[in-house]
C-alpha cells in the first residue's frame, strides 16, 4: 500500500547520483544494471530518465514454447508503440536496430534494454548485433546513455562484461542491493510513528530490503496481518513468488537451484557439506551453480581470513542471504496446498515453527546487509577495516570450533566480536557467557584486543549494563 503523503521513489540516492554523473559526458555511455528480480533497476532507470527522452524495451519472459522470432516480434511492437512507426517483422536485430536508431541519433536520451538475457535467450547473434550497432550508429549520439539490464546477473557476466567484443565499451556497471534501514521505514508512510521497531522487523524479516515487497505493505494493520494477506492467503504476492523469480532468473535449471538454497535454509554450509547433501560431485558444475546464485543476489559466500595477514583462506560456506527466499522455503512451501484450498492453518507469526531460530537468522542479515550502521557506531572508517563478516573455526585435534555472528578486523590490531540478538525480551546476562565461550575458543595473535559487542532491536537489562562487560552496545531499533 502507498501512502501518498511520502514520495512514490524511495532512496537509491547515491545510486542516482553515480548515474547522473554520465550526463555530465560529452560522449554517448553504455551502462550495465544488474540485480536480482523485484530489487527496483527499471524503477531506478525511469526516475533517473526523467526530463529527458527515454525508450524502453523490455525481453519477453521465455518458455519452451519461445522463439527468437517472438523476441524480434515483441520488440517490433514495443518499437511501434515507443515511436508510431509502423510494426516491422523481421528475423534480424540489424533491421530493428536501425529503425531505432532513427529515432534516438540526436539529443540527450535514455535507451534502456530491460531484461536482456530475456531478449537474446535464443538467438546466438543478439549481442554481436547489439555491439554492431553501438559501433556503427548509437555511440554517433553524443548525448546517448545506453543502459543494459537484467535479474540473470550471471548470464550478463559471462556474455557481456566477460566478453571481448563488450571490452572498452561498458562506462559503468551498478549491482543494485537491498534498500537500507532508513529507507525501508519510509513505506510505512506517516504510520511509521506509531509503530514499534520489533513490528516492523516482523516484516522486514520475510521482506528485507526488496522495495516491490515493502511497497505491498499495508501500515493501517498489524505484521501479523500483512504477513497473513501477503504469504498465507490465495492470490497473496508472496505465495507464487519463489516459483516466479526463480523460473526466470534461473529457466530450465530452477529445482536444482531451489535444492541448493533450500539447504541453506538453517544456516551456512561448505561446499563439501552441499556436495555430501545433494548427491552431487564437488565439480566445476556445483561451484558455478553456488556462483550464480551469488552473481543473482540470493545466496553470499563467505570466508574465513588469516588474522595475521587479513587475507581469505580457502575454508568458506554459503549463507543464504535473501530473506523471502527463507521464509518461503521455511514456511509458504508446504502450506501451498492449504493456501490454495483456503484452508492455511497459519494464524500468528510467533506460532509458526522453531520461528525463534529463522527469526535470529533472518534478522542476522539484515545486520549484515546494513552493516554500514555497524561502522558507524563503533567510529570505524572504512580504511580501517582490514576484513569482517560472519565467521567460523573449523575444530581440530588442537582447537575448537566457534562460530562468530559478525566479526570485524581493523589494522590496529582489534577484533569486533559481534554478537546478534532478536528477541521480543529485552536482552539478559545470560548472553556474556556465551560469548565469553566464543572467544575463549578463537584463536588469534596474543597482540589482538577483542572488544565484545551486542547488536540488539529490543533492549537490554539494567543487569546487564551494570556488568559493564561489551564494549558496545548497539539498537538496530535506532536505524528505524
Amino acid at each position: 500500500m502507498v501512502d501518498a503523503k511520502y514520495p512514490k521513489f524511495i532512496g537509491r540516492e547515491k545510486e542516482l547520483e553515480d548515474l547522473n554523473r554520465f550526463l555530465r559526458k560529452k560522449t554517448a555511455s553504455m551502462l550495465i544494471v544488474r540485480g536480482r528480480r523485484r530489487i527496483g533497476k527499471s524503477r531506478l532507470i525511469e526516475e533517473f530518465a526523467k526530463g529527458m527522452a527515454l525508450y524502453s524495451f523490455t525481453g519477453l519472459a521465455p518458455n519452451r514454447q519461445t522463439t527468437a522470432q517472438m523476441q524480434r516480434d515483441i520488440f517490433a511492437k514495443q518499437l511501434q508503440a515507443r515511436t508510431g512507426l509502423p510494426i516491422l517483422r523481421t528475423d534480424d536485430w540489424t533491421d530493428l536496430f536501425t529503425l531505432l536508431y532513427e529515432k534516438i541519433k540526436t539529443g540527450r536520451t535514455v535507451l534502456f534494454f530491460d531484461e536482456i538475457s530475456w531478449m537474446g535467450s535464443e538467438d546466438p547473434n543478439f549481442l554481436s548485433k547489439i555491439k554492431d550497432a553501438w559501433d556503427l550508429q548509437f555511440k554517433k549520439n553524443p548525448g546517448l546513455i545506453f543502459v543494459i539490464c537484467g535479474s540473470a546477473s550471471s548470464w550478463i557476466e559471462e556474455n557481456i562484461l566477460s566478453n571481448t567484443g563488450f571490452l572498452g565499451r561498458i562506462s559503468y556497471t551498478l549491482t543494485l542491493e537491498e534498500l537500507p534501514l532508513r529507507d525501508c521505514v519510509k513505506f510505512w508512510g506517516s504510520q511509521a510513528r506509531h509503530i514499534s521497531a520489533f513490528e516492523k522487523f516482523k516484516l522486514l524479516s520475510i521482506t528485507g530490503g526488496v522495495p516491490k515487497y515493502l511497497e505491498e505493505i499495508d501500515p493501517s494493520i498489524s505484521a501479523e496481518e500483512n504477513i497473513r494477506l501477503l504469504c498465507f492467503k490465495k492470490g497473496g504476492i508472496l505465495v507464487d513468488e519463489f516459483d516466479r523469480i526463480f523460473a526466470t532468473t534461473f529457466k530450465r535449471r530452477s529445482p536444482l537451484y531451489r535444492s541448493l538454497v533450500q539447504t541453506l535454509v538453517y544456516g551456512s554450509k561448505e561446499t563439501t557439506t552441499l556436495s555430501d547433501e545433494l548427491k552431487i560431485p564437488i565439480s566445476g558444475v556445483l561451484t558455478e551453480y553456488l556462483q550464480e546464485l551469488v552473481l543473482a543476489g540470493f545466496v553470499r559466500r563467505e570466508y574465513v581470513w588469516n588474522f595475521k595477514t587479513g587475507n581469505d583462506s580457502k575454508f568458506s560456506k554459503y549463507r543464504l542471504t535473501d530473506n523471502y527466499v527463507r521464509f518461503y522455503l521455511r514456511y509458504i512451501e508446504k502450506n501451498k496446498n492449504k493456501i490454495e484450498k483456503g484452508m492455511s492453518s497459519y494464524k500468528s507469526v510467533v506460532d509458526l515453527p522453531e520461528w525463534r531460530t529463522i527469526m535470529g537468522l533472518q534478522f542476522e542479515n539484515l545486520v549484515l546487509n546494513n552493516r554500514h550502521y555497524i561502522f558507524d557506531e563503533l567510529r570505524l572508517p572504512a580504511n580501517e577495516i582490514i576484513n569482517d563478516n560472519t565467521f567460523f573455526q573449523h575444530a581440530t585435534m588442537k582447537q575448537r570450533g566457534c562460530q562468530i555472528d559478525y566479526l570485524i578486523q581493523t589494522k590496529h590490531d582489534t577484533l569486533y566480536i559481534c554478537e546478534i540478538k532478536f528477541s521480543k525480551d529485552v536482552i539478559g546476562i545470560e548472553v556474556i557467557d556465551e560469548l565469553k565461550q566464543k572467544i575463549q575458543r578463537l584463536v588469534r595473535p596474543k597482540s589482538m584486543s577483542c572488544r565484545p559487542v551486542l547488536i540488539h532491536v529490543n533492549g537490554v537489562s539494567d543487569e546487564l549494563c551494570e556488568m559493564d562487560y561489551f564494549s558496545n552496545i548497539i539498537d538496530m531499533s535506532k536505524f528505524l
